[in-house]
């Protein structure tokens, strides 16, 4: 089931230095192979780069981009609530800073994630799905693959997303994303 009720597509992102990623747009849903039944996730676990977070929701900002969690907690990672969950068929999406408060972030090292790693979220029905990385990208912000992330898809995937890049210090902003895709191992 599609959770995508929103149109638009911004390239600015700004995630205190990061930004917000640009808005799913919208789409029919995708033919779903049988999936997991919906439960909210709480904790991300990625244990090749250390990483590990309690996970909040994250909605849309008034320019319709998404929110991020806040920059003064760069160890904080949220999901988008508006899209599939993760273990849903779709995408699911978690962003988490790359530092914050002259701190590392909680995807400081997302960039280093390999083909085949696992990734693990748990969930509020006390389960745990474990992902396994296809591929990792870094890509300029102006051109942010928004179809790509945020599209149908016909079984369970992940997306983990962070800046990456140069960092632009005239407009505290660094000047790429690192996206992290994931599919559900079985």
């Amino acid at each position: 089931m599609a959770r995508r009720p929103f149109l638009t597509v911004l390239l600015a992102l700004v995630l205190a230095g990061c930004g917000a990623t640009p808005s799913p747009p919208s789409a029919a849903p995708a033919t779903a192979a049988p999936a997991p039944a919906r439960s909210l996730p709480t904790a991300l676990d990625v244990p090749a780069i250390g990483a590990r977070s309690s996970l909040v929701p994250l909605g849309l900002n008034p320019d319709r981009t998404v929110e991020v969690p806040p920059v003064d907690q760069p160890l904080q990672a949220g999901w988008y609530e508006y899209g599939p969950t993760p273990g849903e068929a779709g995408p699911a999406v978690i962003l988490g800073h790359i530092d914050g408060g002259h701190r590392k972030g909680i995807f400081w090292r997302l960039h280093e994630l390999k083909p085949g790693e696992p990734v693990h979220v748990d969930r509020a029905d006390g389960g745990r799905l474990t992902f396994e990385v296809t591929k990792v990208e870094q890509i300029a912000k102006d051109v942010f693959p928004t179809e790509a992330v945020y599209g149908d898809t016909a079984d369970p995937q992940l997306r983990l997303i962070t800046c990456g890049g140069r960092y632009d210090a005239a407009n505290r902003n660094y000047l790429d994303n690192v996206i992290v895709f994931a599919k559900l191992k079985r």
